[in-house]
């Protein structure tokens, strides 16, 4: 038997809480976005240091890796705001150091090769504007590192 004080109780509790859970569904897509983004960039990072340590100079290695960084977020479906940004460092022993003195480096020392890359995700398609303060995108950033080859010669 229906009380007249409860009729139409149940559209206020939706009212209320469809809100809620629309917010909680965005911000689980931006965090799923931000996760895929995230092993998609590690990954970028991996192929781009790993092209960089195999070429035989600095100014080969820094082209290779921009290539192979971009194949790997083309592959992802990845696509950045603006053009991802690759840095690049080296060591040399093990001091820290400029990426071309690491090519620079005598035979038979060991030398690595860092690449980092940073990628701006877009959320606008998420976007709530029920929830203040939530970004429109978020900047992604990984590293790699890779040896060079301690006896193949460089120039």
């Amino acid at each position: 038997m229906n009380r007249p004080a409860e009729r139409g109780s149940v559209s206020i509790e939706v009212a209320v809480l469809a809100p809620a859970f629309i917010a909680l569904m965005v911000l689980a897509g931006v965090a799923g976005r931000s996760a895929v983004a995230a092993e998609a960039i590690d990954a970028a990072a991996h192929d781009a240091a790993r092209a960089a340590s195999i070429s035989r100079n600095s100014a080969d290695a820094r082209k290779e890796a921009r290539k192979a960084a971009q194949q790997q977020l083309d592959w992802r479906g990845l696509s950045c705001t603006g053009t991802p940004t690759l840095t690049f460092s080296g060591t040399v022993g093990k001091d820290a150091t400029s990426f071309d003195k690491a090519y620079r480096s005598a035979l038979g020392q060991d030398a690595t090769v860092t690449v980092t890359v940073a990628c701006r995700v877009s959320f606008r398609d998420l976007r709530l504007s029920a929830v203040p303060g939530m970004p429109s995108e978020n900047r992604i950033e990984a590293s790699f590192t890779s040896p060079l080859d301690r006896y193949r010669s460089r120039r």
